[in-house]
């Protein structure tokens, strides 16, 4: 169809509305950019803008704008701000290297938390010097102030731009859009879909932390590439507060205190599977046996199921469309079966072992299941991401009408336990439904509405995560934060429509029909391998008495005093205490120091004086001696923060002996 010169031009003419949040409104020609419209309307800290976002969507600040829109400016403070700024200082990193390592092959490079990374394959290996020279061709780079500009490009003309590029070269055929994003700042060019700041000169204060080894995608079966690792900060002050806080994070390493404490251990025969050691598994029974009391007490029941399970069976669930890459495989006799990465499909499995009434319910199934996902070796850490864990796992099948109130006592539940542990603050994040989604979307916005208004009921803040809810259905995530103030996400709870359709789950209503139940599934502290490296680091391996591996150990003088104490021990025992006995021939002042380093709540010093006045002299290992305290005395305040669980001593909190 022709159009003549006169209807292009009125169309290029064509004005579009937008509106700077909260309420200022002016209208412009298609196609301005984003700083222009910022410019017009005389935003004072302008200089502190990133990046802009448009209906949730982060964009450059070049961005052409083409239809109305509502648009919000991003400034460095900014959770997504500070990631842009991060974003950009890994791409300056990587044009450093570029520069000054002719030859070197350039990989991936994304934001981390509190930083980023980028990962080369050099042609001579780097080593820890190399790092300040970057460092100083990255200055050069910034004071240059080069426009980083995006450009949009198909995926021929990609892979001639990156020819010789080996990695581009496999993530451009792994990309399946046709049309691909580049970003350029000089002579330097990289895959990317950004955003970024609109040139180097507004990149802001930076270190280089340090190079490790990283196989290409996380694979061992690939070649192993050289990781620098790095970070960025808006003021020199943030950056050495951050410093100062990843100096404490090394001395509290659960993986480090894991092996002084002897918890547990990591072998090349399992990768990815933690072996626990009897003083870690006295850990994880503790807190299980503490899980299993709560539950109680709030209605659950126990259920059990297979690890192993037919592949028909999670095919029907959707995990096998969905979530195949994560899963493990065998075949038996001609039949094929998955290890569950997840417990709920064997849940729907009981439910559906007989009629169920609208009597029935809610019925409240918690399962301590152990799962299985295929991590990539690369993201392998410690106890925070393995390949084998165990889930307090609960699923709740209930009425529609019930759906509020289960989910109000559930968060409830969540925050309760969260307190019980010393996890006073936390953020709530609302995900909504993904691209690959399962059901209809009247389904998903039943389940969205659902969670926001018993979040709401609850009076609690939350943000929306928009496109990160599971693919059946919405969640609310929980994400604690520790004594460094860093953020561990751990409880979920799940809103699920799509399941109980997909394996017709039904129930008898009063009125005598088949109605669909409503499935939650609900995680508190997620994985507890996970939630027990994060107690470690919380607590620095010194935890609270009712989790420690031994709780009160008795220090003999002499071999003279060895009865007495045996049988103080003999006492505590009967009470449940985990108590040892140190009768090695060492000094008191040795024993105690090793009782510290082993980070042993109580030490119970016996001599003369003890035995003679039926006490113990209590030193804790805070280092404070409390002298010689009445048996009985000891007995009953240590019962008490046992079955209270408490997260201090109140037997050292006081200051003077409890005579």
């Amino acid at each position: 169809m022709k159009t003549d010169s006169k209807s292009e031009e009125i169309k290029s003419n064509e004005l579009i509305e937008i509106k700077i949040l909260p309420d200022k409104v002016k209208r412009f020609h298609k196609n301005v950019s984003a700083i222009e419209v910022l410019k017009s309307f005389d935003i004072a800290n302008l200089d502190e803008v990133v990046a802009i976002r448009i209906n949730g969507k982060l964009l450059d600040l070049s961005h052409l704008i083409i239809e109305n829109a509502v648009l919000e400016p991003v400034i460095y403070k900014e959770e997504d701000g500070l990631n842009i700024l991060r974003h950009t200082t890994a791409h300056v990193m990587a044009n450093a290297v570029y520069e000054l390592f002719p030859g070197v092959k350039i990989a991936i490079g994304p934001t981390i938390k509190n930083g980023f990374y980028y990962d080369f394959d050099p042609q001579k290996p780097f080593i820890h010097e190399d790092l300040e020279k970057i460092e100083k061709r990255m200055r050069e780079i910034v004071k240059k102030d080069i426009s980083i500009i995006r450009k949009e490009v198909n995926k021929e003309e990609a892979k001639k731009i990156f020819v010789g590029e080996i990695y581009k070269q496999q993530l451009i055929n792994d990309i399946e859009e046709e049309i691909i994003s580049i970003y350029e700042q000089g002579d330097f060019i990289d895959l990317c879909r950004g955003p970024h700041l609109p040139s180097t000169g507004k990149v802001k204060i930076f270190k280089l932390l340090s190079i490790a080894g990283a196989y290409w995608r996380g694979d061992e079966r690939n070649p192993m590439l050289q990781r620098i690792y790095g970070t960025a900060f808006t003021t020199q002050e943030e950056l050495e507060k951050h410093l100062q806080k990843t100096e404490e994070a090394k001395k509290i390493d659960h993986r480090r205190l894991g092996k002084e404490l002897d918890l547990y251990s990591f072998h090349k025969e399992g990768p990815g599977f933690p072996f626990f050691h009897p003083n870690g598994m006295i850990i994880i029974n503790s807190i299980l046996d503490f899980l299993k009391e709560e539950l109680l007490k709030r209605g659950y029941e126990q259920v059990g199921t297979p690890i192993l399970l037919d592949k028909n069976l999670w095919q029907m669930s959707g995990h096998w469309d969905h979530y195949k890459e994560l899963m493990y495989f065998l075949e038996k006799s001609g039949r094929e079966f998955a290890v569950k990465p997840m417990n709920c499909p064997g849940g729907v499995l009981i439910y559906k072992t007989k009629p169920r009434s609208y009597k029935d319910m809610p019925l409240k199934w918690a399962e301590l299941g152990i799962v299985h996902r295929y991590e990539l070796s690369g993201v392998l850490h410690g106890l925070f991401r393995v390949r084998g864990f165990t889930q307090d796992d609960a699923h709740i099948f209930c009425l529609p009408s019930q759906i509020e109130q289960q989910l109000i006592e559930t968060i409830g539940f969540v925050i309760y336990i969260y307190d019980k542990f010393g996890f006073k603050e936390y953020k709530i994040e609302l995900s909504t439904r993904p691209d690959d989604y399962m059901g209809s979307l009247d389904i998903w916005e039943r389940a969205e509405s659902a969670l926001k208004d018993a979040l709401d009921h609850k009076g609690v803040e939350y943000t929306i995560n928009p496109g990160e809810g599971a693919f059946y259905g919405p969640k609310i995530d929980f994400h604690i934060f520790d004594s460094l103030g860093r953020s561990w996400q751990c409880g979920t709870i799940q809103l699920d429509f799509a399941m109980p359709e997909a394996f017709d789950l039904h129930y008898t209503g009063e009125d005598n029909a088949k109605h669909r139940p409503v499935m939650i599934h609900r995680t508190i502290l997620g994985s507890i391998e996970r939630f027990l490296g994060i107690l470690v680091e919380q607590y620095k391996g010194a935890f609270p008495t009712w989790l420690a591996p031994v709780q009160v150990i008795l220090i003999p003088i002499t071999d003279s005093h060895k009865d007495f104490s045996l049988k103080v021990m003999d006492s505590l025992k009967k009470m449940g205490v985990r108590v040892n006995l140190d009768d090695r021939m060492e000094t008191v002042s040795k024993k105690v120091r090793d009782a510290q380093v082993l980070k042993i709540p109580y030490m119970l010093v016996v001599g003369d004086k003890e035995v003679r006045t039926n006490c113990v002299a209590v030193r804790c290992r805070s280092e404070l001696d409390l002298g010689p305290v009445p048996i009985e005395k000891f007995l009953k305040e240590i019962d008490l923060e046992l079955k209270n669980r408490y997260l201090e001593s109140k037997v050292c909190s006081n200051k003077k002996p409890l005579i």
